[in-house]
């Protein structure tokens, strides 16, 4: 009953679209305009990709730091390593640099080395005043040579900070306004103000000037994955209409498919726009997957479309089989191949839930355009010449399949037992997989913002902060001398730990002011005694306000205190340990009744996500097996098949993972997407070849052998001209400057391609040895779903259109 709704249903649909020519094409223009209009709501991300859940332990954890300090990341840096610059000329162009940034309404402060200074006692009024190491600017050398005995000799509280007094590089400190670092002014500043002056001065000096620190790497890191959406289209579109137009030899289906995939993109962007969604490195890839994504379906109608004029001449019959015959099967392989994405809505991360929604409608939209306009173009166009028919019958192809009927006929146990190794030594693989938790690692290795922050990691050991918040449980309750020096027992952990920097918080301050109580004499930096304490505490309240240093490292209550470092971009598995490390340290110094001490910052956040990631891995790929056998089970009615149908499916998955422990790829967002991806894609080949295979049996009276000879020689071109365009579809991706991009593009081709080969060997191998448990009247049931109607259309119904056509 359900076949004949099915069959009458596709009925409808071919007439539906070509008695309504006219109207549909206006529908899908104005539909393609609607979208267009969507496309300025379009928001380009201007904060890092938070891959946890809002109400995730760590994210509560940061949100909790940023409520009592504000936005952490809004430190950007500039530094130089040239001992030209400590002429009296080049060091004051460099202070007048820094002081052009002051006046900048972006800009909370600017710390560089003209804004230093020296912490003195005023015995008289006992007090601590601060005296500027430069008044206005350095006239000799004499001066400089003494302004660089001070800092790099006399006062540690600066070091590693403005300077590392190890190699002379010295850097400026320029804060941003905390309300503007997620904003779009954090762009305008950067490309706008920052990178302008850092030229003139360049262009004036002759030095380098190194750029870093967070706002600015996610802005030019930002600003890269919007160059790369326009890259990936036109490589996209470039290489998928190569490849169609060699296995067709037509400019005019070759166009046909480009018009599709176009109208396809230009909806994308509109249902982004549309949903108010912004623009991320994974959103991004929807564009140019979708042009991949349609190619295919295009391959599917215009082969059979020219298979069907071949074979009989009439053009409307042919039109209408193309509805009726792959209609349905593109239909349940789009609807496989967005399953796969759709998986990712059911994840916590609203970063992959957006990709998810956008991903699975483009796909959806993209099966809707092929389907209505491949069709209806070729109503309008003249019959295909000769020449566009001759790719049915290429030699070359026809090798190809003969030799994968040879190998199921006479070399299956070849096939089981090359699978068996392949399998064995990809489950030794995986046990070598790491997992990466890094902000920078997908970024461009090549761009200068990337060299940049290697230096800066040399230099002062990292840009990524990582922040520690010492709740005190009671007001004032920081500067207890007893805190105090909790506080230092922690910072010696994080000083003994080579991938952090040198730890900035309240308690640098206080060695500082007893330093200055002891007339700056270097060796007196150090936490003061009980005794002495008193007397500097005394000191610091009567100085005057312009000493408020506190204000970055104290809350206004005195109950909250940070301690910052900064972190170099390394493994998970060293940052987990960095972190334990910490945290042990932590259980050990403040007693958990009368301190609250947590980690937190950027990098941790990122990490935790990563690892939050691999663990939505498995329920993500688990979705979509078990979403994809329902599809199965409700065409086929038959667990055994499903069974059979997931192996070939599953086996490249291994491989790929495998692959990636060999190969070093870790874990990571990025490739997280791999699998699920890969999967929705790979099993619309196991699905066309299992249609096929059943109505083969079908016809030929159960001889099993016989049907599956015959669905592997009616379905492995299709299969091998879709695998092809995928392949090198995907590859695509491998030319962009973002690691993880590079190795999503080049796993999910290699994926692909060993489904392709597991689905054409494997596939038939196993249907042929478990002949008699499977290829029966009883296993195979009657099909909900009819994916290949067995019966031509009446093209007596389509005669008004034939005379019109």
């Amino acid at each position: 009953m359900f076949k004949l709704f099915t069959k009458g249903f596709w009925d409808v649909i071919a007439r539906v679209i070509l008695r309504n020519k006219i109207a549909i094409l206006l529908a899908i223009v104005l539909a393609t305009v609607f979208f267009s209009t969507q496309w300025e709501n379009m928001r380009f991300t201007y904060t890092e990709a938070n891959l946890l859940p809002d109400d995730h332990e760590v994210n509560v954890v940061y949100n909790d730091f940023l409520k009592v300090f504000g936005e952490e990341g809004n430190l950007v840096v500039l530094g130089i390593k040239d001992s030209s610059l400590f002429t009296v000329e080049k060091l004051n162009a460099w202070n007048k640099l820094s002081e052009e940034f002051k006046s900048l309404n972006e800009i909370e402060a600017v710390l560089s080395i003209k804004d230093l200074k020296k912490l003195v006692k005023d015995t008289e009024n006992e007090r601590f005043e601060l005296i500027p190491f430069i008044k206005d600017s350095i006239n000799s050398i004499t001066q400089l040579d003494s302004l660089q005995e001070e800092l790099f000799k006399q006062y540690p509280f600066y070091d590693n900070f403005l300077f590392n007094k190890n190699t002379k590089t010295i850097r400026t400190a320029i804060y941003l306004k905390k309300d503007i670092v997620n904003t779009s002014a954090r762009k305008d500043f950067v490309f706008n103000e920052l990178l302008p002056k850092v030229e003139a001065f360049e262009e004036a000096t002759n030095l380098d000037v190194r750029i870093s620190g967070m706002p600015y790497v996610r802005t030019l890191n930002a600003q890269n994955i919007v160059d790369e959406i326009g890259k990936f289209i036109a490589l996209a579109l470039g290489v998928t209409s190569l490849i169609f137009f060699f296995f067709f030899r037509s400019f005019r289906a070759t166009l046909i498919s480009l018009i599709v995939v176009c109208i396809g993109v230009m909806w994308t962007f509109g249902i982004i726009g549309l949903l108010n969604y912004e623009i991320t490195v994974l959103t991004a890839l929807i564009p140019p997957l979708i042009i991949v994504i349609g190619i295919p379906n295009c391959i599917f109608l215009i082969n059979k479309y020219q298979h069907e004029v071949k074979l009989h001449g009439n053009k409307v019959k042919s039109l209408q089989r193309v509805i009726t015959k792959i209609g349905n099967a593109t239909l349940m392989t789009n609807v496989t191949t967005a399953s796969g994405f759709a998986t990712f809505m059911l994840t916590e991360s609203t970063l992959l839930k957006e990709f998810g929604l956008v991903a699975s409608l483009s796909i959806l939209a993209i099966f809707i355009l092929c389907l209505l306009i491949i069709p209806i173009i070729y109503t309008f166009l003249p019959y295909p010449k000769d020449r566009h028919l001759e790719h049915l019958n290429k030699r070359w192809i026809g090798g190809f399949v003969n030799w994968m009927e040879r190998m199921v006929k006479q070399r299956r146990i070849t096939i089981y037992i090359t699978s068996i190794i392949l399998l064995i030594a990809s489950m030794i693989g995986i046990y070598q997989i790491k997992i990466s938790g890094s902000l920078i690692e997908d970024m461009s290795k090549e761009a200068e913002f990337f060299q940049d922050i290697r230096f800066f990691e040399e230099e002062f050991n990292g840009i990524m902060p990582v922040e520690i918040l010492v709740d005190t449980k009671r007001k004032k309750g920081v500067m207890k001398l007893a805190t105090l020096k909790r506080m230092n027992e922690l910072e010696d952990v994080i000083l003994e730990t080579p991938e952090l920097s040198r730890p900035i918080s309240i308690v640098s301050l206080v060695k500082y002011s007893k330093q200055a109580y002891y007339n700056g004499n270097p060796k007196y930096y150090q936490l003061p005694t009980s005794q002495e304490n008193s007397f500097i505490l005394s000191y610091a309240k009567n100085s005057s306000s312009d000493l408020n240093l506190l204000n970055n490292f104290v809350d206004s209550t005195g109950q909250y205190a940070r301690i910052t470092t900064f972190m170099k971009d390394i493994g998970t598995d060293k940052m987990e340990r960095i972190e334990d490390n910490l945290q042990a340290k932590i259980n050990k110094v403040f007693p958990a009744d009368k301190y609250n001490v947590t980690i937190t910052g950027k990098a941790l956040v990122f990490q935790k996500g990563t690892k939050y990631l691999v663990k939505n891995l498995a329920i993500s790929l688990s979705l979509a097996i078990f979403l994809i056998s329902l599809f199965m089970a409700y065409m086929f009615r038959s667990f055994r098949m499903i069974v059979v149908s997931l192996v070939p499916n599953l086996l490249p998955l291994v491989i790929t993972a495998g692959l990636m422990g060999y190969l070093g790829v870790p874990i990571k967002p990025s490739t997280i997407l791999v699998f699920s991806i890969a999967f929705g894609i790979s099993v619309d080949d196991t699905i066309h070849f299992l249609a096929k295979y059943r109505q083969e049996l079908q016809a030929n009276h159960w001889k099993i052998r016989k049907s599956v000879y015959a669905a592997l020689r009616e379905t492995g071109v299709s299969m091998f001209y879709t695998s092809i365009v995928l392949f090198f579809g995907f590859l695509v991706f491998t030319f962009s400057s973002f690691g993880g991009t590079v190795a999503l593009g080049a796993l999910v081709s290699a994926t692909l391609l060993f489904a392709m080969l597991s689905n054409l060997l494997l596939l038939p191998s196993l249907l042929l040895s478990l002949e008699r448990s499977i290829a029966n009247k009883e296993v195979l049931k009657e099909p909900s779903i009819n994916i290949i109607p067995e019966e031509d259309i009446n093209e007596d119904e389509f005669e008004n259109d034939k005379n019109n056509n």
